[in-house]
């Protein structure tokens, strides 16, 4: 009978090579990750208020609709603008609201419309990313019927 032989085991050099390649990666990858994790951030607030400034700009619309002359009808879409904007907590450093209430002109009986064009400068400058704009503007028009049946002062 034979003993069996052991085997012996040779040393991986394979894997002894392969040191410190982790911390390389992570060193390297590093700053892309951030890079696009702000970008997702960057993109996701643009698009939070940009549905804010078109929810903002519908609100406006509709509270001209609802007043009875082009005045009060500039007014409430201004205020109406300006609270909407407020309670979505987004905040512009300029806006602008322009109201067409060329609608209070036809006669009752025909069918009007009122618009409102809602324009806010958003500050992207906290996010400080190159590429990454400072400020950005963000405009919506949105147009409401006035009642075709209701009186109107024009």
């Amino acid at each position: 009978m034979s003993t069996p032989r052991r085997q012996q085991r040779r040393p991986d050099w394979s894997l002894r090579a392969d040191r410190g390649s982790a911390v390389i990666e992570i060193v390297v990858l590093a700053p892309v990750l951030v890079a696009f994790v702000a970008m997702v951030i960057f993109g996701g607030r643009w698009a939070i208020a940009g549905q804010a400034v078109q929810s903002a700009a519908a609100d406006a619309a509709r509270a001209a609709s609802i007043a009875r002359t082009p005045t009060d009808a500039a007014t409430d879409a201004t205020s109406a603008a300006m609270t909407s904007l407020s309670n979505q907590q987004v905040r512009c450093a300029t806006q602008d609201v322009a109201v067409d209430t060329t609608g209070f002109t036809v006669r009752v009986g025909r069918a009007a419309t009122v618009s409102v064009t809602l324009s806010c400068v958003v500050d992207m400058g906290d996010l400080a990313l190159p590429g990454v704009p400072g400020t950005t503007t963000l405009s919506s028009t949105m147009t409401s019927p006035l009642d075709t049946y209701r009186s109107r002062k024009g």
